[in-house]
């Protein structure tokens, strides 16, 4: 449907404009026929109106024509001014037969004479008034056109958005099953009752995660539930050696998080810190909501002698792409790293649970 016809509002001011363009059609006719005005005005008015919708058609093979090529563009342009003069000819030639029938219904008889003597500017301006309708449908045409391709582009962006996300959780769910497979594995040998609770445990914590993947967010209350979990899972392997520490602000409970985005970040913190230091160590998790925003932290010791391991950088990197996949510029991720200490805190956007 045309983009005037579809707003009734649009289509008031256009029609408004054609009246304001009909009575100066009106006072032009008066000034070189002079005679009497409502005469001139009963026949300028209609005609304005009725060429307005006439003008209306190009909007069709206009906006079949806003892609095309130079040489279609070119034929176009030709076609366009045939199609401005065939349709001034049919202008004049309804008022011509529009002042016949006002004379009929009782409008002086020289009315017929009147407009005889102004047709040739009426067909002048129905020309250009004509171009100016194709000029303008136009650019409408290629507006029109640039905002289905943004459209077309914001659509393929979230689609590539959502499968980028479903890739990365996909990456991120065996990981963490496999390492604790491995710890179970190592159980088995030496402390069975460890091992048992270790299967009891990670049973619980996959019954809870196992519709985290149809899940867009979660409250962070479920998030540090999962957590303590995985913690309580990997204290059974380490014993006195792995201590965790939370220190979890009320208010930031009910905000949203994506789902198992600090799994990957306490993985690394035993893994990659507290396991290879002979006395162990205190793994430490934080949130807190500053303004708009939520601030995440993990933050582990680390053997200062121990050269950097290459698994630690999936974690992360998974955990960094999902919040730019997610939010964009909205969320960060902060890495700082001493030969003591390693620290991530993630800075996401303060949103209820739910929305």
């Amino acid at each position: 449907m045309h983009p005037l016809l579809a707003h009734p509002g649009r289509l008031a001011g256009y029609l408004g404009l054609a009246a304001a363009f009909g009575a100066m059609l009106a006072l032009l006719m008066e000034a070189i026929v002079p005679g009497d005005f409502a005469s001139a005005l009963a026949f300028a008015l209609p005609m304005t109106l009725v060429y307005a919708f006439q003008c209306l058609s190009v909007w069709y093979p206009v906006r079949r024509l806003a892609g095309a090529d130079q040489r279609a563009a070119a034929n176009a342009v030709v076609a366009g001014t045939l199609a401005a003069l065939v349709s001034a000819l049919i202008w004049c030639g309804l008022g011509w037969l529009w002042a016949r029938a006002l004379v009929a219904l009782g409008r002086p008889p020289e009315l017929v004479a009147r407009v005889g003597a102004v047709l040739p500017l009426v067909a002048v301006v129905g020309v250009l008034f004509f171009a100016v309708a194709v000029l303008a449908h136009l650019v409408l045409a290629v507006v029109e056109r640039s905002r289905a391709a943004e459209r077309r582009a914001l659509e393929l962006q979230v689609l590539a958005r959502d499968a980028e996300l479903k890739a990365l959780k996909a990456q991120l769910d065996p990981h963490f099953l496999f390492n604790s497979l491995n710890s179970v594995a190592a159980l088995i040998g030496t402390d069975a009752p460890a091992a048992r609770r270790m299967c009891f445990l990670m049973a619980g914590f996959f019954r809870k995660s196992l519709g985290l993947g149809r899940r867009e967010a979660i409250p962070l209350a479920e998030e540090i539930y999962l957590a303590e979990t995985f913690l309580a899972i990997e204290e059974v392997r380490f014993g006195d050696r792995l201590r965790a520490r939370f220190e979890i602000e009320e208010s930031a409970l009910a905000l949203a998080v994506p789902p198992l985005v600090l799994q990957p970040l306490v993985e690394n913190a035993v893994h990659h810190g507290v396991a290879h230091l002979v006395e162990g160590g205190e793994v430490r998790v934080a949130a807190r909501r500053r303004d708009d925003l939520l601030e995440l932290t993990v933050e582990n010791p680390c053997d200062p002698e121990r050269p950097a391991s290459r698994g630690a950088g999936v974690g992360l990197a998974n955990v960094g792409a999902r919040l730019e996949a997610l939010f964009g510029h909205r969320a960060r991720l902060a890495v700082e790293a001493t030969p003591e200490r390693f620290r991530v805190a993630l800075l996401l956007p303060a949103l209820p649970a739910g929305t």
